[in-house]
């Protein structure tokens, strides 16, 4: 079985063009990039010199930090902001550092356990997005930098592409389309391109789960699954400074290769940087609480050699643990430090440790029973992933229910930048499963027979025309779990009446998305934490007034019937949808947006919406157009 980068197609593009890939990590960031040759196969490259670490061979990371002068301006980012000489002038210039600042874009329903510990303070005047934009700008300028100088003709080569480049953005999971409109802000902020339609175009995103799928394919790491049986599935586990992205696959088709998602991703805060929080907690609250290295500058530095060396070669309970943070001259034995070592029992590290080995294993098996038992592989990415004490611990819970735990032997950190570029050129996977529920509000026949109906009564509403509905009813559009492909495109129908065809040209639709399961729920709870709105979309329907008939209520008032559709695109990595219509010439127009993520319809005002009982899926098909098939529900 030869992997993606073997049968990879030659680029059919007309010009030159480059596509650089960003991986900003909670702890470490890279990038990978590939150059678009008219008729030649695109080779993925690394960004492998950094400023600050020229002496450091290949090293393809840098630290996810910068420092900030007291007006807000960023004084020095990633490897530079890490040395002795910078950490001296920042301390006498009384920078701010910032740090984890990735975390700050998780979706509010996120729950985010930092040990007691809280996320240090933003520099002056700038926000989350301010931040992720200046350290767009400063991976971007590395990347340039880096290209002019390594490439023949390296400086010509920029000059030619500059104005068009292609950019994939990687993101956690968990990270749904408000988080990655944050980022499109950021990339404009950042100025890696202009704000306009055309400039956020260029921006591309993925998920670090998928991101890290192709990773694996290019290094022929799923040889074994690839040729294996098709019912046959294996799971990928990015385990990254904050989050374990968790992606659970299955082969479809092996020229060209097709792979499909077999479960709903998850997406934990359970990374690496969890245990060194909790190693901070325990040296500050319990280990050095008496002792003359309990400060917090001491407990930083013993937390960071902690980082450094121990949590890394960690790999047996049984042995003590010993973190070099001093000289032989630092002692105090009634906390266990000698000739400047603090010891540490190896059953005190594995507890370190356990938060997150328990939250993978209860993911992995989540995802197991999701796929129906398909999963008998894992592999095992992500910086988090040269771990040895979480690889072996993997491999020891999850071998009773007949899963095998893997990970490369090359270098893991940099799966998620080389795959997004993978991602980008090769596009194996065709289907996703859903993460959540999707639906719509509408308004519901109003029952008197009904309890829930009678208890809603205070809320009843009538049209025009006359009906008695009640708001808030929940109409459910895409149940979760199921597989959708890129090419289906969801169609539902609907219709409003209005007293005022004013009102067509603030047409808006807000989008709503419920995450308590798997049982569809009858009515929107607007205070429950199940429930949220992830985006209006706005639509200027004032062309349908000019075909629009006007209609005399029940009480004599005028009013509008407007019929419209909506098509929602839920198999991509960025949701889409648009409104479509008929005019007066009948002739399909249509609106298209980017989503933050997918939909519910409510009109705002004195808009209406009244569900169509038809349901309808439209399956786009390069060869017989689009076939549509009509469902009672989803």
């Amino acid at each position: 079985m030869k992997s993606s980068a073997d049968t990879r197609k030659p680029y059919t593009g007309p010009i030159r063009s480059l596509v650089l890939a960003f991986d900003v990590g909670t702890t470490f960031s890279g990038v990978s990039y590939a150059i678009l040759e008219p008729g030649e196969i695109p080779k993925i490259h690394g960004v492998t010199r950094f400023p600050g670490q020229e002496h450091v061979a290949g090293n393809s990371k840098i630290p996810t930090i910068m420092y900030y002068d007291r007006e807000g301006k960023m004084m020095a980012a990633g490897a530079e902001a890490d040395t002795p000489s910078m950490l001296s002038l920042a301390e006498d210039e009384g920078w701010i550092k910032v740090e984890l600042f990735k975390l700050r874009l998780r979706p509010r329903t996120m729950k985010l356990n930092m040990n007691g510990m809280r996320l240090g303070p933003l520099p002056y005047r700038q926000s989350a997005v301010d931040v992720f934009g200046d350290f767009l700008s400063y991976l971007f300028l590395c990347t340039r930098n880096f290209i002019r100088d390594t490439h023949a003709n390296g400086a010509s080569l920029w000059k030619a592409v500059e104005h068009d480049i292609q950019f994939v953005l990687s993101h956690p999971n968990g990270w749904e389309g408000a988080q990655q409109t944050k980022m499109r802000r950021a990339a404009v902020y950042g100025g890696l391109i202009p704000g306009t339609n055309e400039g956020k175009a260029r921006i591309r995103f993925v998920t670090e789960g998928e991101a890290s799928l192709h990773a694996c394919v290019l290094n022929g790491l799923a040889d074994d699954v690839l040729i294996g049986s098709p019912k046959s599935g294996f799971l990928v586990l990015d385990a990254g400074g904050g989050t374990l992205d968790i992606s659970s696959y299955s082969i479809r088709a092996q020229a060209p290769l097709v792979i499909e998602e077999v479960a709903p991703p998850d997406c934990v805060f359970a990374g690496s940087v969890f245990v060194s929080r909790r190693a901070r907690e325990l040296f500050q609250v319990e280990k050095l609480k008496n002792s003359k290295y309990g400060t917090p500058d001491a407990v930083d530095h013993i937390t960071k050699r902690f980082d450094e060396t121990t949590k890394r070669l960690f790999r047996d309970k049984k042995d003590s643990q010993f973190i070099l943070f001093g000289s032989p001259l630092d002692k105090d034995l009634s906390v266990g430090i000698r000739s400047g070592q603090l010891k540490l029992s190896g059953t005190e590290v594995a507890e370190l440790f356990e938060p997150s080995v328990q939250a993978a294993v209860h993911a992995i098996k989540a995802q197991v029973e999701a796929s129906s038992g398909m999963i008998k592989s894992v592999f095992l990415v992500g910086g988090y992933a040269n771990s040895a004490w979480l690889f072996s611990q993997l491999q020891k819970r999850l071998e009773p229910y007949g899963v095998a735990v893997s990970r490369p032997d090359t270098q893991t950190s940099k799966a998620v930048a080389d795959g997004a570029i993978g991602f980008y050129c090769d596009h194996h996977v065709s289907a996703r499963m859903s993460k959540f529920m999707y639906g719509v509000e509408y308004l519901r026949q109003y029952d008197s027979a009904d309890p829930e109906h009678v208890e809603r009564k205070d809320r009843l509403c009538e049209l025009p025309s006359g009906p008695r509905l009640l708001p808030d009813a929940f109409d459910c559009i895409l149940a979760r779990g199921v597989k959708v492909k890129e090419s289906t495109v969801f169609t539902r129908k609907y219709c409003t009446e209005l007293t005022s065809l004013t009102l067509l040209s603030v047409f808006e639709v807000e989008i709503w998305c419920y995450r308590g399961g798997n049982t569809i729920p009858k009515w929107i709870m607007r205070q429950a934490e199940d429930f949220s709105t992830l985006c209006l979309v706005r639509a200027d329907l004032s062309p349908l007034s000019s075909s629009a008939e006007a209609k005399t209520g029940k009480h004599g008032r005028v009013y509008w019937n407007i019929v419209f559709s909506v098509e929602i695109h839920f198999g991509l990595t960025e949701f889409r949808a648009r409104i479509k219509w008929v005019d007066n010439v009948c002739a399909p127009s249509c609106m298209s947006f980017p989503l933050l993520s997918v939909w519910s319809i409510h009109i705002l005002g004195r808009n209406k919406i009244v569900r169509f009982s038809d349901y309808c899926i439209v399956v786009s098909n390069a060869e017989t157009g689009l076939q549509w098939s009509r469902i009672d529900h989803l």
